[in-house]
Order: structure tokens, then sequence, then C-alpha cells
């Protein structure tokens, strides 16, 4: 992972002494200000002094320091990024919170906001390494590639132990094509921590892409051997044997890629790569299609690289004429899941998503697909149908009922035998709301996404929570879908909905089923009735919301009316 920076090489700056009578608040104090101490030791140590609220001046700016980088850590980029700058009040020269808040704006996509946070820390300390690292992962995200090399050159320079500075600049050399050269700092990396797995990882690329292909498979099989589940290694060994023209060899990786990880844009876009050149452009499109989407601002660079191919290679391949789909056609799946095997059952979805699909026929869906109780794999088979249906229409609608919550910043729907004993399980385990927009991305006209899953994370009373990933209890989080995409919530970010009572269909599922049979009324219009309907029968206790929206130049109505 390129910019995930480990916390032992974040530098706090020490603060003045505070004094104290307690024997304990003083041992906070110095762990706190420890940087060679366990991190986690220090987190809670710096809440100790933070809770007591014994701390002023640089002593809370470092405190509130190590508190904003636990919070990096656990994707929530927003509190943290509060958080840094009431410490960079507190203390406007230390470098270290300035390098921090700069990371959490960059997960956020604010680049601009990290580069100037980055440039002010070199302005004030110009030997500090680790902000020349992180510039330069902008700089290589944005093309830059000389930049990027005197970025990870100068990181090098003052932090020469920095196994992330070496890594990088051979990755950035390998897109130079300055194969020796990055091969040479692969080496170096290894004399700092020979069993880093992005050193075998990323050189097996360099080597693939030197035509030594022997010693790329070395490297990647060994990563792999030890790390049977290592998506990211086997995408690279994909892309090795696609560099080598092994076709079959390729998709068979970017497929067992997929079992592991179904949401993987890495291997999505190179297995529509693989189509496009056998000629199958349906399945081409598809794959395109599911990597090409993105609710978030921030993507890894490998990531980053694969969208944009996908884009650009679906965009080549989608047809522009007029014609492309039938007029007026109008397309739906609609999803209940409820029957979960492990956690606690949900009665309402399945009986929502049959009120939902009835209504639906009855407007004058030409096809309505009505499936429940899906398992991941058939989750993803229905997306993926539902795709090639949606590719023929004009309208394509999804309704989804059942548990859906946000984790680490993505939202995800549950499949009935999802397992999450681990809060990263859900990259593994749950569909990405990305793949639902994908499977509606095709229709000409209205691409709408109904989500009236907006409930309690079942998983969270068991769930181990990782420092990686943030874990939101309750509720989605916001989103901002492309242009004429429309994603409603039956509750607003952050909230939960309410299912219906006595066996009753939910309050959301019944305003929606309500209003689409009126006729005359625009889709924009009828979401802001169906919110205000939801709002008053559950007085004032749930808000649905919807982001985005249809192209703008046309109405459109469920039921035209005369």
């Amino acid at each position: 992972m390129l910019r995930v920076i480990p916390l032992t090489s974040v530098v706090l700056l020490c603060g003045v002494a505070i004094a104290t009578a307690d024997p304990q608040l003083g041992d906070d104090l110095a762990t706190c200000r420890d940087r060679q101490a366990d991190f986690q030791a220090r987190v809670t140590a710096c809440e100790n002094l933070l809770s007591a609220d014994r701390l002023t001046g640089k002593d809370k700016a470092v405190a509130l320091t190590v508190r904003g980088n636990a919070m990096v850590n656990k994707r929530d980029y927003v509190h943290a990024i509060e958080t840094l700058s009431i410490a960079v009040g507190l203390d406007p020269d230390n470098v270290v919170t300035l390098n921090s808040r700069g990371i959490a704006y960059e997960r956020t996509g604010q680049d601009d906001l990290a580069m100037a946070d980055y440039n002010l820390a070199l302005q004030k300390r110009p030997t500090y390494g680790v902000p020349y690292n992180n510039r330069g992962t902008i700089q290589l995200r944005r093309g830059a590639l000389q930049s990027a090399l005197d970025d990870f050159s100068l990181s090098i320079k003052y932090t020469p132990k920095f196994l992330l500075a070496w890594t990088n600049r051979a990755r950035v050399r390998t897109l130079m094509k300055d194969y020796d050269g990055a091969i040479a700092d692969f080496a170096e990396a290894e004399k700092i921590d020979p069993t880093a797995q992005q050193i075998a990882g990323n050189r097996c690329t360099t080597y693939g892409l030197m035509g030594k292909y022997d010693q790329a498979f070395a490297d990647c099989n060994a990563l792999i051997e030890r790390q049977p589940k290592n998506v990211y290694a086997i995408n690279n060994r994909a892309e090795v044997y696609f560099m080598k023209g092994d076709l079959d060899a390729a998709l068979k990786d970017y497929n067992a890629a997929l079992q592991l990880n179904p949401n993987s844009v890495r291997a999505l876009s190179g297995r529509g790569q693989i189509y496009e050149r056998r000629k199958d452009l349906a399945q081409a499109r598809a794959d395109y299609r599911s990597a090409a989407y993105s609710l978030t601002k921030f993507d890894e660079l490998d990531v980053a690289r694969a969208r944009a191919i996908a884009q650009e290679r679906l965009a080549a391949l989608t047809p522009q004429t007029p014609g492309a789909a039938p007029t007026g056609r109008r397309v739906a799946l609609v999803i209940g899941n409820g029957a979960y095997k492990n956690v606690h059952a949900l009665p309402n979805p399945p009986r929502d998503s049959k009120l939902i699909a009835g209504v639906l026929k009855d407007v004058g869906f030409q096809t309505v697909i009505s499936v429940s109780d899906l398992t991941r794999d058939k989750f993803f088979d229905a997306l993926k149908a539902f795709a090639d249906e949606a590719e023929k229409a004009d309208w394509a609608v999804v309704y989804y009922a059942g548990h859906g919550f946000e984790i680490g910043g993505v939202n995800y729907l549950v499949p009935v035998d999802a397992k999450l004993a681990v809060d990263r399980d859900a990259e593994t385990q749950a569909v990405a709301l990305e793949q639902v927009i994908a499977a509606v991305g095709a229709a000409r006209k209205v691409r709408l996404v109904i989500l009236d899953a907006c409930r309690d994370n079942p998983f969270a009373p068991t769930m181990q929570h990782t420092l990686s990933l943030k874990l939101v209890d309750k509720g989605f989080s916001n989103i901002e879908p492309g242009a004429g995409f429309m994603v409603v919530y039956a509750a607003k970010h952050g909230e939960t909905a309410i299912d219906g009572d006595n066996g009753a269909d939910s309050p959301f599922s019944t305003a929606l089923a309500r209003e689409i049979k009126v006729p005359k009324i625009e889709i924009r219009k009828l979401f802001d009735i169906v919110r205000d309907d939801v709002w008053s029968a559950t007085r004032h206790e749930q808000q649905p919301f919807t982001y985005g929206s249809p192209p703008g130049r046309e109405d459109f109505y469920f039921v035209a009316g005369k």
C-alpha cells in the first residue's frame, strides 16, 4: 500500500512538561510524549490526559496529534481533520501534526490541502523525510513522475531507513522504465526489511515489464505461497501473465482474485481487458462498468490506474447512438434479504421487496426481477444478470431491503451468508454499493438505486475492530454519485431505518409503494413526498435522503398520466 505510513515513522514533537501531583498522570504524560512507545499505549495515555483536562499548549497538541493519528488509522478522516486542526492551532510549528493532517486531507480527496500541509511542514523542517514521501505519492497519482522521483529521493536522503520511500521510488522508476534503478531500490529496501511484502509484490511487476518472467513469477509465487489470500499479489501476477500473453493464466488469476474479493477494481478492470482482447465485448463492458464507478474521492495508486483504464475502455465500447436502447423500456431488480445465517434475521425485507416488485409491475415495468435471501455469490450473479438487462433499457432501478452499513468509508449491502469476524472482512464478504451503481449504469436515462437498508450493524457486538478501518455501527455514509445517477436512502446517512411493527411493511416501503402509483409526479418530487411522508409517519424519527438526480433536461414519471 503506497501511502500507508507506519506510525513508528510518525515522529511526534515533545511538549513542555506540566506539573502534576498525580503519579498516574505523570506516567501518562511520559508515555504520551514518548515517540518510541507502543502506539496503542500512547493512545491510551494521551486519552487519559485529555479526559482529565490537565493539558495545555504544546502538550495538548501532542496528545491531540496522537488522537488524530489514531483516527487516520481508523479512516475517520473527518474527525481526524477536526482534531488535528485544533492541534495545529495550539502548536503551529508541530510538523508531525501538519503531516498527519495532510494524510487525512489526502484520503478525503483534498489533494491541494494535503500538499499545502506537506509543503508547510517541509518549510518548517526541510530535513523531515516523511512529508517528502507523502507529497511524492500525490505527484505519482497525478502522473508527475519526475517530481515524484525527486520527492522520494529527498525522503530517502533524510530518512534512509524509511522502507516505503525506497519501494515508492522503485515503483516510480518502474513507470519511468528505469528498471535497473528500480531493482536496485528494491535491494536497498530488502536490507531494511527482507520480509516486507511490498518488495516482492511490486518487484514482480518490474521484472514482468523487463520481460524477466521467471524472476517475476518467483517473486509473486513466493508471496502468494506465504499469503494465499493476498489479492494484491494475485492481481500483480495476473498482470505479469497478461504481459507475457498467457491470457488463460491471467484470467484464472483474476477469477481467483474476484472469488476472494468480488469488489476488486483491479481484477475487474484486468479481466475486462482480457475479454476485450478476445472480442467478448459484452463481458468486457460488464467488467469495465463494475470497475468504473466510484463513490469516494480517493483511490490507492493501483486502484486509480485500473479504474481509469476501465472508464476509458467503457467509454470506447459503449454505443453512443440514440437508438442504442429501446425507447421507454424500464427494468428493475428487487432484493429482500431477511434470512441471515450468522446474525439476527429480518422479517420485513422479503415482504417489503415483494410489495415494491408488485407495484413496479403494476406501473408498467417490462422486467421486474424479484429475488430474496441472496448469498454473496448469488448477489453478484443477480447484479451481473441485471446489468445485461439494464444495457437494453432506458430505466434501470434496484431496490434493496436488508442489512447494510458503512465500514471504512465504503457502503456495503450484506448477503445472508456473510461472516464478519473482523471489520475488514466486509471487503470480501459484502457487496460494495459501487457494484450496485454499476448494475444500473448502462441504462440510457434513469439510473436509480433505492436502499431500505439503514439498519444497525448486526455484527458490531462481536466484530473485532482493527486499527486500519473505521466501523460505523449505524447507517450509511453520505455519497456523491456521478451525473445521471440517483441514490435514495430510507434514512439519512448515519441514521437507521425503522422496520414495520407487527408484520406491517416498513414506513419507507409503504410510502414508496403508495406514491409510485400516483400519476404525474416527477421522480425528483416523488422522493421529496416520500421523505415527508416517512418523516411524518415516524414522528420525526426517520428522514429519507436522496443523492444525485437523473438527467436534468427531461422529466421522468413512474406513472405519466394523461
